[in-house]
């Protein structure tokens, strides 16, 4: 029963792109591979499902999770329209979050079905692949109990996030994802109380380290990262 497993994955650097027309072409990638599995099963066949994997630099949007409070948004439409954003509310997990350039958006569509049927691993797995990213850059990241993403200073009054996430799953197809902030400008972070949570911080590498850092090195370090943790393949 193993033999139709895909572990390899289709990677997409697509720039920047506004968020619904990615979260639109994600849909599309997420509906195409549910598709095939229930063609499986209706017709008894193992044709192997695809896996998808895409970073994209999104402009200023914020987007609440379905679960999702309104009020933690704090601009009303003129104020966004004023500061060049938009807002959208998002069929993942979570609640609100903030979206630009600088920051590194990571959207695995895949069928966890390749790999391992387990949402809390899969989810363990992109932070543990944004802690070993940052660790070498000499950031000391870790986890938070009962908050998913990548904080550093934990359990200190100092905590901050540096990686939110929020996903969706149906049928083990995963989609949506993480952001990582590199050299985002933090202040658009004040205008909502990011990911629902009173009284922490935001950062990002930039902020930490004390300079610009190169996205596409950061980007690559997450890919090895990635491949290392589910085992895929590129291509």
């Amino acid at each position: 029963m193993k033999s139709h497993l895909n572990k390899k994955v289709s990677y997409q650097n697509i720039g920047k792109k506004g968020y619904k027309e990615t979260w639109d072409y994600q849909d599309q990638l997420f509906q195409e591979i549910i598709q095939s599995k229930m063609d499986n099963r209706k017709n008894n066949t193992e044709v192997p499902t695809k896996n998808y994997f895409l970073f994209v630099e999104h402009p200023h949007v914020y987007t609440l999770g379905k679960s999702g409070d309104i009020s933690n948004l704090l601009l009303n439409e003129k104020q966004l329209e004023a500061k060049g954003a938009t807002f959208y509310k998002s069929n993942r997990g979570g609640d609100i979050t903030y979206h630009g350039p600088g920051q590194i958006v990571g959207y695995p569509i895949i069928d966890l079905d390749n790999f391992f049927t387990d949402i809390h691993k899969y989810l363990r797995f992109l932070e543990e692949a944004v802690i070993l990213t940052l660790h070498e850059y000499g950031l000391k990241s870790e986890r938070s109990s009962g908050e998913t993403g990548v904080w550093l200073d934990v359990e200190t009054p100092f905590a901050r996030k540096i990686c939110a996430m929020g996903v969706r799953s149906s049928r083990w197809v995963t989609m949506h994802g993480f952001a990582l902030n590199v050299n985002v400008d933090l202040g658009y972070f004040d205008n909502i109380i990011p990911c629902g949570i009173k009284g922490k911080a935001v950062t990002s590498m930039e902020a930490e380290l004390g300079k610009k850092i190169d996205i596409k090195e950061v980007q690559q370090k997450l890919l090895k990262h990635l491949g290392q943790l589910f085992e895929w393949e590129l291509i």
